[in-house]
C-alpha cells in the first residue's frame, strides 16, 4: 500500500494502482451503474494530455524530462494499456472532473515509473501541476468529446455508404420485379421492387450527407480556455499550438473555437450530431419495419421478399425463421432515439459558465455512434446483402390490387372507376371482366391500360 494526500486528507491505495486518491474518492462516491468511460473517450483524453505535454515543454512551462515521461505514459494509455485503471462510473461528478482526474493520475503515476520514481511521488511529478498544466476539466472534457465523436464518425460514415450501396445493388437486381404499392397499409398502384430498394438507398445516403456536415462543428476546439474560457494559467501561445499538435496527431483539420467561453457553455455541436443520428435512426426504423412486412409469412403474410435465415426463430415452432437482424436494428434505433432525448435534456441543463452534464452527454453520444456503426455493418452483411425476391408472389398480389382502377381515371372518371372497384371487391370478379361487361372499355384497350410492367415504370424524363 501507499499513502496519498489531497486537500481532504490522506488515504491508502494499493501500490499497484495507477489511479490516485481523487479517483479513489470518486469510486467510493459513485457506485451507481458499473458503466465505465467509453474507450475512445479515454483515448482522446490521453491524446490531449500527450499534446499538452509536448507544447508545455516547448513553451518552457514544465521541465522537458517530466514532459517526456507524461508523453510516453499518455501514448501507452492511447494504445490501450492500463484500461482497467479507468474506474470512475459514467454517472459521476459534474463536468467530468472525476474522470479527468482519473486520467491525470494514471498518466502521472505511469510517468513517475518511467522516470524511475515511486507512484504517488507527486512532489516530483504532479497530476495537477504537470499533467494538467494549463488545462481544466472545463475545456479538456468538451474537447475530448469532440475528438472522440470525430474518430467514431470516421468509422461510421463509410458504413452508411456501404449500406446504401448494398440497397442500390438489390435495387438493380430486382429492377424487373413488379409488386403492389401500398399506402396506409392498403393496396396502391403497382411499383417496381427495385425502385423501392433504390428509394431506401437514397434515403440512407441523404443521412450520410447530413452526418458528414456535422463534423465541421466538432472540429472547433475550446482547449486552452481553461476554467471559464479566459485562458487563465495558460501560456499565451498554448491554445494555438496545442490545437495544431492535436490536428497533426489526429489528421483532422482542427481549429480553435472562435470564443472559448462559448464552447464550454454550449453543447450545440453534440446536440446537432445526436439529432442527425436520431434522424437516421427514425428512417432506419421504417426500413427495418418495411423489410419485416414484405418478408412476412411465408404463407400467411405478404411474402414478397426473403430475408436470410440466420438462426431458428422459435423454441417451440420448428422451421420458423424470424427477421431477427431488422429486429435488432429496431432496438438499436430506439436506444439512439432515447440517447438523443437524454443529450438534449443534458445540453440545456448547464448554468452560467459551464455545462456540468458533459459526462452524460459523452456516454450517450459515443454509445449512439458505436451502436450505429456495429448495427449497420451487421444489418448490411447479415440481412440486406442476402435478400432475395419472390417475383411470382409479387406479381400475383399486384394483379389483384383494386388500386389498378386508378389508371382508368382519365377514361372513366374517378367516381365510375370507384364503382367498378366496389363491384369487384364485393363480387370477387376481376376488374377486366366487369369493365367489359359494362362495355366501358374493350379488351385491347384494357390490355394496354392494365399492363403492370408499363404502369409500374417511373414516369420521369
Amino acid at each position: 500500500m501507499r499513502t496519498e494526500k489531497d486537500s481532504l486528507g490522506e488515504r491508502q491505495l494499493p501500490d499497484d494502482a495507477y489511479y490516485g486518491i481523487q479517483t479513489l474518492r470518486a469510486v467510493e462516491n459513485f457506485p451507481i451503474s458499473g458503466l465505465r468511460p467509453h474507450p475512445t473517450f479515454t483515448y482522446t483524453c490521453a491524446l490531449i494530455k500527450r499534446a499538452a505535454a509536448l507544447v508545455n515543454a516547448d513553451l518552457g512551462c514544465i521541465p522537458v524530462p517530466l514532459a517526456q515521461g507524461i508523453e510516453q505514459a499518455a501514448t501507452e494509455v492511447m494504445a490501450g494499456k492500463f484500461a482497467d485503471q479507468f474506474v470512475v462510473d459514467v454517472y459521476q461528478a459534474g463536468a467530468g472532473t472525476s474522470h479527468h482526474m482519473n486520467i491525470n493520475e494514471v498518466i502521472a503515476n505511469r510517468a513517475l515509473e518511467i522516470l524511475g520514481q515511486a507512484k504517488g511521488d507527486y512532489q516530483t511529478l504532479s497530476p495537477n501541476d504537470h499533467v494538467n498544466y494549463g488545462q481544466s476539466t472545463n475545456d479538456v472534457i468538451p474537447t475530448a468529446i469532440r475528438l472522440a465523436a470525430l474518430i467514431l464518425l470516421r468509422d461510421f460514415l463509410p458504413q452508411i455508404e456501404y449500406l446504401a450501396e448494398a440497397l442500390y445493388q438489390r435495387g438493380e437486381e430486382f429492377a424487373g420485379v413488379v409488386k403492389s404499392g401500398r399506402t396506409h397499409l392498403q393496396d396502391a398502384i403497382p411499383v417496381r421492387l427495385g425502385d423501392s430498394f433504390q428509394a431506401w438507398a437514397d434515403i440512407v445516403l441523404e443521412h450520410h450527407h447530413r452526418l458528414y456536415a456535422v463534423q465541421g462543428e466538432l472540429k472547433a476546439l475550446g482547449l486552452g480556455g481553461s476554467a471559464c474560457g479566459t485562458g487563465l494559467n495558460t501560456h499565451p501561445q498554448f491554445r494555438e499550438q496545442v490545437i495544431g499538435v492535436l490536428g497533426e496527431l489526429t489528421g483532422f483539420p482542427l481549429r480553435p473555437a472562435r470564443n472559448p467561453m462559448a464552447s464550454m457553455q454550449s453543447m450545440a455541436a453534440f446536440v446537432q450530431t445526436s439529432a442527425a443520428l436520431r434522424n437516421l435512426a427514425q428512417d432506419l426504423t421504417k426500413l427495418a419495419n418495411d423489410l419485416r412486412l414484405l418478408s412476412s409469412g411465408p404463407n400467411t403474410g405478404l411474402g414478397e421478399i426473403n430475408l436470410p435465415a440466420v438462426q431458428p426463430g422459435s423454441s417451440i415452432m420448428p422451421n420458423k425463421y424470424n427477421p431477427v437482424i431488422p429486429e435488432m436494428l429496431n432496438m438499436v434505433c430506439f436506444q439512439v432515439m432515447g440517447n438523443d432525448t437524454t443529450i438534449l435534456l443534458a445540453a440545456q441543463a448547464g448554468q452560467l459558465e459551464l455545462n456540468v452534464m458533459m459526462p452524460l452527454i459523452a456516454h450517450n453520444l459515443l454509445q449512439s455512434l458505436e451502436l450505429m456503426t456495429t448495427s449497420l455493418r451487421t444489418f448490411r452483411v447479415r440481412c440486406v446483402e442476402g435478400i432475395t425476391a419472390n417475383p411470382l408472389r409479387c406479381r400475383y398480389l399486384a394483379e389483384r390490387s383494386l388500386a389498378l382502377v386508378t389508371v382508368l381515371n382519365p377514361y372513366l372518371g374517378y367516381l365510375k372507376a370507384a364503382e367498378v372497384a366496389q363491384v369487384s371487391q364485393i363480387s370477387g370478379r376481376s376488374l377486366s371482366e366487369i369493365l367489359i361487361e359494362k362495355n366501358y372499355l374493350n379488351e385491347s384497350k384494357l390490355a394496354e391500360l392494365l399492363n403492370l410492367d408499363v404502369m409500374s415504370q417511373m414516369n420521369f424524363s
